[in-house]
Order: structure tokens, then sequence, then C-alpha cells
């Protein structure tokens, strides 16, 4: 691995700031709408990613064959579904600007889905607070880009099992739960978005592997970034401030996928990420503390490396394990610490200026009159930290150091050639269904966004079609959970397989 000077790495971070300041700061105004300069976005864009590409070598995205397909384009007053429809594998869907009302399901192979930008006016998908989702897709080799995504109770992008995805140069405002969420999908980027406004995660990375996420900004958020029992991911160059934790790696319990291993952070800068929680109550994300930089929760191999992490008022970095995690009922399957953390030369100030309670007593033994640049509570086995003296910390004192000091040998871990496209039956897509949209919000066996599966097991027994019935057109029936947004946009073949699977799966 390179071994670069010690204070290159903020140097460069530095120089990467102030780019996304000047291409990608947005600010959102009364009415919810993001203000910005989009056509100068676009315009820098290749300016961007030369200076990138400067650092890094080669800019890190997946290569997608030469284009050789039909182009279907869709004006404002047409429906993208219809196009949807029509495409065929290797078409590529151009969205000029305009309002477009609806959810787009996306399940074949090879489909560009791009906005098309015009002095500065984007396509916007706005789903009124009435529609869930706004782009659903379940196909490989999908690219979406250039959209402006509103308004919508569910997911801004949701990905349900899909290979080889990008996911590129969208705003993402107020979408419900999650703002950008692939789940059980194997080789993808998420590059280049503004995400706001999400009561749960903005960016939220659900059982996958081979992941890229890099130069994003997420702001007002509950969790900025979080890779959720996902494998070989680097996330490095974003932005996240103002959230109520910034980046968040995870292994959440009750999920089929027991673990997160080989994550790299680096590069990113969190900041002033002490905005109160307004996730859904009882939900995991609901116990994050306001004021937390990153934090890591069970995750393993998870290395920090030339971040700035500052003004975050409880704690820089915060490493735990699930005892001591809130709205979490452990998964003997999944192993609860988080081990192997390797922390390298970050920058980090001005952290802990209002910790919670817990947090000040914790402090108060090391007669510190404010909250901890790295604080660690619960096991940590085979972890290190660099120059340790440089931060006030808490619970590290057996950290090593570490024995490597640079990341940046590894540039990616996206795969080479694109994975494969599955072949998938109805009772296969009942299972991805469960796992890809049920189980972001119906764990095993642990409150989450809406009631466990063994709770729904309970209810339903062997009654599939009530389930069927309910998740076509939900009502709201219990004050501690949200009202659930309908699923309809599923076949009845594949909501009937779902259900089925989730009366009998047992953990």
């Amino acid at each position: 691995m390179s071994q670069p000077r010690k204070w290159t790495g903020y140097i460069l971070a530095v120089i990467t700031l102030v780019i996304g300041f000047v291409i990608g700061k947005m600010n959102v105004d009364n009415s919810g709408t993001i203000v910005g300069h989009a056509n100068k976005y676009q315009q820098q864009e290749s300016q961007v990613q030369a200076l990138v590409q400067a650092k890094y070598g080669q800019v890190t995205t997946i290569v997608r064959p030469e284009f050789k397909g039909n182009v279907l384009t869709v004006n404002d007053g047409e429906s993208i579904q219809d196009a949807v429809n029509k495409a065929q594998a290797g078409d590529w869907i151009k969205v000029m600007p305009g309002t477009y009302k609806e959810t787009v399901y996306i399940d074949k192979d090879d489909i560009t889905l791009s906005g098309v930008i015009v002095d500065g006016n984007w396509p916007t998908l706005e789903g009124e607070h009435k529609l869930n989702d706004a782009i659903l897709y379940s196909g490989n080799n999908f690219t979406v880009e250039n959209f402006l995504i509103t308004h919508y109770k569910g997911n801004g992008v949701m990905g349900q099992a899909g290979n080889n995805f990008i996911i590129r140069n969208n705003m993402i405002i107020d979408t419900g739960v999650y703002g950008i969420f692939p789940e059980f999908g194997k080789n993808g980027v998420i590059e280049y978005n503004v995400l706001t406004g999400i009561e749960d995660a903005a960016i939220y990375v659900g059982m996958c592997d081979n992941i890229h996420v890099a130069h994003n900004e997420v702001f007002g958020n509950v969790a900025g970034i979080e890779i959720e029992n996902t494998r070989h991911a680097i996330v490095e160059n974003n932005y996240a401030h103002d959230n109520t934790g910034g980046i968040l790696v995870f292994i959440t319990p009750g999920l089929p996928i027991k673990t997160t291993y080989d994550v790299i952070l680096r590069d990113n800068f969190v900041v002033n990420n002490n905005l109160e929680n307004f996730g859904a109550p009882g939900s995991i994300v609901a116990g994050i503390p306001k004021g937390t930089g990153i934090l890591i929760m069970a995750g393993d191999e998870v290395t920090m490396q030339n971040n700035v992490i500052t003004g975050n008022d409880n704690a820089g970095i915060l490493i735990t394990d699930h005892g001591h995690a809130a709205n979490l009922t452990p998964d003997p399957e999944a192993e609860p610490n988080s081990d192997k953390i390797a922390i390298l030369d970050n920058l980090m100030f001005g952290n802990g200026k209002n910790p919670i309670d817990e947090v000040k007593v914790l402090m108060a033994t090391k007669f510190a009159n404010r909250g901890p640049d790295i604080l660690r509570v619960g096991e940590s086995r085979d972890s290190c930290i660099n120059n340790r003296e440089k931060y006030l910390t808490f619970g590290i004192d057996e950290f090593g150091t570490c024995a490597f000091d640079s990341t940046y040998g590894t540039k990616t871990y996206l795969l080479e050639k694109p994975v494969a496209p599955r072949k998938i039956t109805a009772e296969e897509r009942g299972k991805l269904a469960y796992y890809g949209i049920c189980a972001g919000c119906h764990a095993y066996n642990v409150k989450m966004v809406g009631p466990p599966t063994q709770v729904i097991q309970a209810l339903y027994m062997d009654n599939p079609q009530g389930i069927v019935d309910y998740i076509t057109a939900p009502t709201k029936k219990r004050e501690d959970y949200p009202e659930m947004p309908p699923q309809d946009y599923l076949s009845e073949e594949v909501k009937m397989a779902a259900a089925k699977f989730m009366l009998d799966v047992k953990k």
C-alpha cells in the first residue's frame, strides 16, 4: 500500500470540500424545494471528475458496455412507467424536465433511466405525500441519474436484489423512511447525490456487497449514510452534516445476512451532526443520540482514515455493541461486538460540546469537561489506533497501534466484471420481496419501523391473503407505528409469494 505523507490526506480532503461547496452546495427553502445551481453542477461535473482522478486515478464507477439500444424520450405530461413498459434490455429512457406524479417500477435488465436537465430545470418525481416509492428497481445493470425526487412516503430510490447498479446525480428531499436504499445488491455505486429530510437513513445500503459510496451530500436527516449488514464497502469524499448521526456502520439483528465487515470510511467531512432525532419511535435509528459523528455498532474490520470530524456535540466516533444499543433485541446468530476497528490518522476537533448524560458520567471519570472525540462502550477485540495522543478518548486504552497507516492501496471493491443477472422464479421473487421490501421495516424479532415479523405471523397465521389485502390497501392500526405505505405496485403473484414466505420464515 502507498505511504502518503502525514498531512497529504488532510490537504486533499480540504480541496475536496472546497470543490463540494462550489458544485454541490444547495439549500432548502421553506417549501422544501432544493434551490441550487443545478446547471452549474452539470457543467462542472467533468472538472470535478478530473480532480478526483488526479487524486485516486481512474474515477470510480461501473463501466457500461457501448450503447446499442434505443432511446425512449418522456416529455412532461407523459408517463415514465409507460416508457419502462415499452423498453427492452439495453434501452435508454430520457426524461425531460417536468413534474411526474408516479411510482416507476423497473424489473428489466440493462435499463438506463436519465433525467435531462435544461437550463437548471430538472425532471421532478413528485409523490404529493401520497405515493410510497419514487423508483423501484429489481433488474441488473440499472442506472438512474439526474432526478429531483420529493414528497414520497416510503423511499426515493429502492433496489430489490439488482446487481451492478449506479445511482448518481439525484436530489432527494423528504421521501419518508429512506432516500436511496439498495438491498441485496452486489457491485453498486452511489455518487454525487444530495439528500435531505429523511426520517431514517438518507443513503441506506442494506445487505449488499462490493459497494462504493462517494461524493454525496447528506444533511437534515436522522442518519446521513448507513452501511448495514453489508460487506466490502468504501465510503469516501462525502459531506455528512447537520444530521442526527453522520455515518453509521451497523449490524441490524434479525436479518438474513448476519455480518458487516471490510468497510473503509475515508476523506469524509462529518460536521455538526446535532439535529434532534425525528426517527419513528421504537425504531433502531430513533436510539441514535444527536451529536454523533460516526457510529459503529457490531461492524467488524471498519477502517477510518483522513476524515474531518468536527462539531459533533456528543462524540466524534462512537463504537458500541448490540448490548448497549437502544430499541434492539440481540440476534444469537449475529456476533454483537465491533471488532478489528482501525482508526488511522483523522482530523477531529470541536466534538463533545454537549454530550448526553451517560457520556457525561463516563467522561467525568477522566475529569474531562466535554464529550470525547472517540468513545467505545462494549467489547472490541483486535482493534487499533494511530496517534492516539491527538484525541480525547474513552474506552480504547487496550487498542493497539495499527500496523498500517493507509487504505489508498485499495481504490475500490467494485468488481471488474459485472455480476451475472439473477434468474428468479415467482417463489424466489416472493422471498426477495420479503427481504428486499418487508425486512427493511419488519425484522424477524426486532421492532423497527413496523411490527416484527413474529407479531405478523401471530396475527395472520394461515391467512396469507389477509396480508396481501392489507399491503395492497393498508390502514393505520397502531398509534406506535407509522402508517404503512401501499405495496400495490407488486403483482398479485409476488405479493402472495411474499406473504407466504413471511408466514413461514423462522428467523
